[in-house]
């Protein structure tokens, strides 16, 4: 790989991951601004403006970047033009048809949302006013993610990087702000406040487009540059060039909705399951918790170490290309054993701190953390599974098995879908988790038996592996829990969120040493990081195979 190539990539990685933690900061000040209810609200609007975004964009952004790519390695450049003129106008059509489906339907979205009827203070009309000023969001967003793609395309990974985290600044800031003046200053309610923080979406979009128009003038000497063909035309017609790209899209489409998708089903069914189990009183906090602020704490070390297992998945595509099977167990070995190495004790170390954890970043009591931190001890632990169905689908794709990555995914909504309303019904919150574990279990099962029967691959090494991960894990808990007992005879993190704040650390730290220096002793470090590891950690004793 070059080093533009891999400089790039670092670039557009360390700009999603910061917009990522930004995205989950600045909900410790919202959350305590709007307490469960208005995160409720927010989740009402917002759940519903990523399924349309999703569906708007069709995953053309990604296979925009793809397309680019091939025509200009083929020297094509007037077809990698021609694809970025009809895919900016397919772009601003989907984006309108979206808009006017979502601010139209909003009526009906909000019915089935609070489960057929108001709830604790939030009526339709109320809910209705947050779907629409979300939906304008659908007009600029699309078009903004293709011209990233295209960017992406001529490996020109800084714009992105840049306009997506002066997107997130642009809408937290915008966010923050409104949400502050109208509870605060003007006193405009709760429901305009919410409204103001989703319309914060919008003026993200354009935060973001400014930032790429930017680049498109500065670096517009190059892309000229490339106008004359140095090979010859593929001449396609506008049919032949939306099917090759709609080939690209589809996985990255139905894959890409997993997270979204599941937390949608919960919006739409949380609140009616729990109205008729007899918790009316309750369910609409509890749905902010298990949507909104549960799922942001969870899925940063998720997100960081899904992103570096998938920094192997260009290499496994060349193996199954060149039929170098032996190889391509080999990699898959590495990255899911990365995967599981990173993500286990960080979870795991998050449930065993749920409660000071919860209570330092939503102390505030609006937000229930007599609930929040028993979600929080469920909930994390099933954040393995996420990164697993992340990796495995990514592996699909790149033993071009790409159909079954979506089958997986639907297989495992199907069982979300079934199972949703009968275990909220039983378990209220806890119903909902059970039923994600559930969904994404039987999405993982089917995707591990497609990737044994089509690359070969073997699971008794990394079996083997994943039973001391959970085992060293374990020994971690232990560890976080006797640090925080410990620490609870002089400081109790109920006192607030400084408190909080350093049993997290203190644990942590102890935690997270006890669990490394497990790994150096039984060698695990340099099995699976192998060169990359500096000299000194080299030295432990190698455990066998």
């Amino acid at each position: 790989m070059s080093s533009k190539l891999l400089r790039g990539t670092f670039v557009l990685t360390l700009g999603t991951y910061i917009s990522r933690i930004l995205g989950m900061i600045y909900l410790i000040p919202f959350g305590a601004m709007v307490g469960a209810t208005g995160g409720a609200l927010f989740q009402y609007g917002y759940n519903q403006y990523t399924i349309f975004l999703n569906i708007a964009t069709m995953g053309f952004p990604a296979a925009v970047s793809r397309f680019v790519s091939k025509y200009n390695s083929k020297g094509d450049y007037e077809t990698s033009r021609k694809m970025l003129k009809a895919g900016m106008s397919v772009m601003l059509v989907t984006g309108m048809i979206a808009f006017f489906i979502l601010y139209l339907s909003a009526p009906f979205f909000a019915k089935i949302s609070l489960g057929g009827a108001d709830n604790n203070g939030l009526t339709v009309d109320h809910v209705v006013y947050v779907i629409r000023m979300v939906s304008l969001a659908l007009l600029v967003v699309p078009i903004m993610s293709l011209v990233r793609g295209f960017f992406q395309g001529h490996q020109m990974m800084g714009p992105t990087a840049v306009s997506q985290v002066v997107e997130q600044l642009a809408r937290i800031i915008f966010l923050l702000s409104a949400t502050y003046i109208v509870l605060k200053v003007i006193d405009g309610g709760l429901v305009i406040a919410v409204g103001y923080a989703t319309f914060a979406a919008l003026i993200g979009a354009f935060g973001g487009l400014i930032v790429l128009y930017y680049y498109w003038n500065k670096r517009k000497g190059d892309l000229l540059a490339m106008q004359p063909n140095t090979g010859p035309t593929a001449d396609l017609s506008y049919k032949k060039m939306f099917l090759e790209l709609f080939s690209y899209a589809a996985p990255y489409v139905f894959v890409g909705l997993a997270i979204p998708l599941y937390s949608y089903i919960d919006t739409n069914t949380f609140n009616k399951a729990m109205i008729e189990a007899g918790y009316k009183d309750i369910s609409q906090d509890m749905l902010a918790i298990v949507t909104l602020y549960v799922p942001k704490l969870v899925m940063i070390p998720v997100s960081l170490a899904t992103a570096f297992g998938l920094t192997l998945i260009p290499t496994i595509t060349e193996s199954f290309t060149n039929r170098n099977f032996k190889l391509l167990n080999q990699q898959i070995n590495q990255t899911m054993q990365i995967i599981l190495f990173l993500v286990v004790p960080a979870v795991i170390g998050m449930s065993f701190l749920s409660g000071p954890a919860y209570t330092f970043f939503y102390g505030s009591e609006s937000l229930h953390p007599e609930i929040g931190q028993g979600i929080l001890f469920w909930y994390a632990p099933v954040a393995i599974l996420f990164s697993l169905f992340t990796v495995n689908a990514a592996i699909l794709q790149g033993i071009n098995k790409q159909k079954f990555a979506v089958v997986s995914l639907v297989l495992g909504v199907i069982v979300k879908v079934l199972l949703n309303v009968p275990l909220i019904k039983l378990f209220q919150g806890n119903g909902a988790i059970l039923a994600t574990a559930l969904g994404y279990s039987v999405s993982l099962l089917y995707g591990f038996i497609m990737i044994r029967r089509h690359a070969g691959y073997s699971y008794k090494i990394l079996l083997k592996r994943a039973i001391l991960i959970f085992i060293l894990s374990a020994v971690m808990g232990i560890a976080v829990k006797i640090t925080e007992w410990i620490l609870s005879l002089f400081i109790s993190y109920e006192n607030g969120q400084m408190q909080s704040a350093f049993v997290v650390f203190v644990a942590a730290v102890i935690g997270g040493a006890v669990y490394m220096y497990g790994a150096y002793r039984l060698g695990f470090l340099e099995k699976m990081f192998g060169r990359r590891l500096p000299g000194f950690l080299k030295k432990g004793r190698h455990s066998s195979e």
